[in-house]
C-alpha cells in the first residue's frame, strides 16, 4: 500500500510538473531504516516539500542495506544515495567510485549523549564479555555495512576474527529479536527503532555499543554522482532546501507528536515505541541544515583502514561538495 501510494504521488509530480511546461528531474533515492533515514520521512510532509513535482521529482527507494546502494549508485539506478562511512569508501575502493560526492548528513552515531546502535544477547546467556563470543554465531544487517564493520571491528579488538572465531549470519534488522529468542544467533546487530523495542530489553541484553567499537561516528550521509550533480545542480539545490525545511520541522519538539504518528505509520509499529525518544537527545545526532562531521566521517575511515578492512588512504574532503546544501540552508535563513 505504501509503494502504490508513492507510485500514484509520483505520477501526480511528473503530470504536474509537466503542466508547468519544465522538465523535473526525478531524484532516485535511497533509504533502509525508517525513521532513521530522511528519505521516507521526506514525502510525508508535501506541504513542505515545496518545489516537488516543479524542479524535481522525488522518488524514494528502499534497499536492505548501505552494500546494496553502492552497486544501485555504480548502474545510476539511484541518484542520490545514503552511504555509511564504511560503505563510502569501500564504493570509492572496490566500486571505483571516484565520483562520488557528500552532499549532505543523514544522523551521526555515539555523538555525545546522543543514542549509539547496540549489539544484544539473550539475559540468560552465559556471555558476559566480548571474548565469550569466540564459537558463537553473530547477526548482521549486509557484510560490509557500517554496523557490520563496528562489530567485526569489536571482536577484533579482542581477539576475534570472522570464520577462525565466529560465524557471521544476515538478518533484516526487523527479523534480529526473534534471530536472539529463536537461538539462531548468539548476538545479534540493533538500530533504532528496533533497539528501543520493550520485549526485546525483557529477553537481551546489550553487550556493547557501536560507540564502544568506533567511538563517535558520521554514520550515514547522502551521495550523488559529480556528473548528476552538475548536470542538476539547480533542481538538487531546490531539493535540498525543501529538505533542510521538512528536517526542521521534524526536529522542533512542537511537532514531536504528530512527528511519532508519522514514524509509526511508515513503520507499521506502535507509536508509543517512538514517544520517547524519536527527534530528541535520546537518539542519533541530526543536523538541522544537513551538514555531516567531516572530521568524525574521516577518523572512521581512518579506523577502518587501519582495522585492514581498506587497502589505502581515503580524503573525504575530495570526495565532498557541500556547496549545494550550504546553499539551500541559506535561502532558509
Amino acid at each position: 500500500m505504501r509503494a502504490l501510494r508513492w507510485v500514484l504521488t509520483l505520477t501526480v509530480l511528473v503530470a504536474a510538473a509537466t503542466a508547468h511546461g519544465a522538465e523535473a528531474v526525478k531524484i532516485r533515492a535511497s533509504w533502509i531504516v525508517a525513521p532513521s533515514d530522511w528519505t521516507p520521512l521526506l514525502p510525508e510532509k508535501p506541504e513542505l516539500m515545496k518545489n516537488n513535482g516543479k524542479s524535481y521529482v522525488f522518488e524514494p527507494m528502499r534497499f536492505q542495506g548501505t552494500p546494496a546502494v553502492i552497486t544501485a549508485l555504480a548502474n545510476n539506478e539511484i541518484d542520490l544515495g545514503n552511504l555509511a562511512f564504511s560503505s563510502l569508501a569501500l564504493a570509492i575502493e572496490n566500486a571505483g567510485l571516484e565520483d562520488l560526492r557528500i552532499v549532505g548528513d543523514q544522523f551521526k552515531d555515539g555523538s555525545e549523549g546522543h543514542y549509539s546502535n547496540q549489539f544484544f544477547v539473550l539475559r540468560e546467556s552465559p556471555i558476559q564479555k566480548v571474548e565469550d563470543l569466540k564459537g558463537k554465531i553473530v547477526a548482521t544487517n549486509a557484510a560490509g555495512s557500517a554496523v557490520d564493520i563496528a562489530m567485526r571491528a569489536m571482536l577484533r579488538k579482542h581477539g576475534l576474527e570472522d570464520k577462525r572465531d565466529y560465524t557471521v549470519v544476515e538478518a533484516p534488522f526487523p527479523t534480529m529479536k526473534a534471530m536472539l529468542s529463536q537461538k539462531k544467533a548468539d548476538l545479534a546487530s540493533f538500530v533504532a527503532p528496533f533497539s528501543f523495542d520493550p520485549e526485546l530489553k525483557q529477553i537481551a541484553r546489550p553487550l556493547f555499543s557501536q560507540r564502544d567499537a568506533l567511538g563517535p561516528t558520521q554514520m550515514i550521509v547522502w551521495v550523488a554522482r559529480a556528473g548528476f550533480l552538475q548536470k542538476n545542480r539547480a533542481a538538487m539545490v531546490d531539493f535540498l532546501e525543501d529538505s533542510v525545511r521538512v528536517v526542521r520541522w521534524y526536529l522542533d519538539p512542537k511537532n514531536h507528536d504528530e512527528a511519532v504518528q508519522i514514524a509509526a505509520r511508515l513503520t507499521k509499529l506502535r507509536p508509543e515505541l517512538f514517544a520517547g525518544w524519536l527527534f530528541t537527545n535520546k537518539e542519533y545526532s541530526r543536523s538541522p541544515d544537513l551538514l555531516p562531521d567531516l572530521a568524525a566521517l574521516q577518523s572512521n575511515i581512518d579506523v577502518q583502514r587501519d582495522l585492514g578492512f581498506l587497502k589505502r588512504p581515503i580524503d573525504v574532503q575530495t570526495y565532498t561538495d557541500l556547496s549545494l546544501v550550504r546553499e539551500a540552508a541559506q535561502r532558509l535563513k
